[in-house]
């Protein structure tokens, strides 16, 4: 599950880069592209240090900046459609995939949690 993991917030990095790549030429692009590159991408390079935590709760701390990185994605990603920059038939799967990281790495940080007993 964890080398699933990696791979996939990876992927959602790479593909919210080449997303990015195609936003118009525009200052509100610009400001976006740029946040939203980094929200996305501080989610794959989280979970990885997560995946080397050296205490429980080190995991559960960069969960919880995972999990505050893939909701800042989504978070964009739904700027990015309210304002039209790009059809929603490219923003929804990332949108999709972002809400989805934001659950997995809030139940992991829950389960990590109750199972430590913190």
């Amino acid at each position: 599950m964890q080398e699933r993991l990696k791979a996939r917030t990876k992927r959602f990095a790479i593909d919210v880069f080449r997303f990015a790549d195609t936003l118009p030429d525009h200052p509100q692009c610009w400001v976006i592209g740029k946040q939203l590159m980094r929200s996305a991408s501080s989610v794959g390079a989280n979970y990885r240090a997560a995946c080397r935590a050296q205490s429980r709760a080190a995991f559960v701390a960069k969960m919880a900046i995972v999990e505050e990185e893939a909701d800042e994605s989504a978070f964009w990603l739904e700027v990015v459609e309210e304002l039209a920059h790009a059809p929603a038939k490219a923003v929804h799967p990332l949108l999709r995939e972002a809400r989805e990281l934001t659950a997995i790495a809030a139940a992991s940080k829950k389960t990590a949690r109750h199972n430590g007993g913190d």
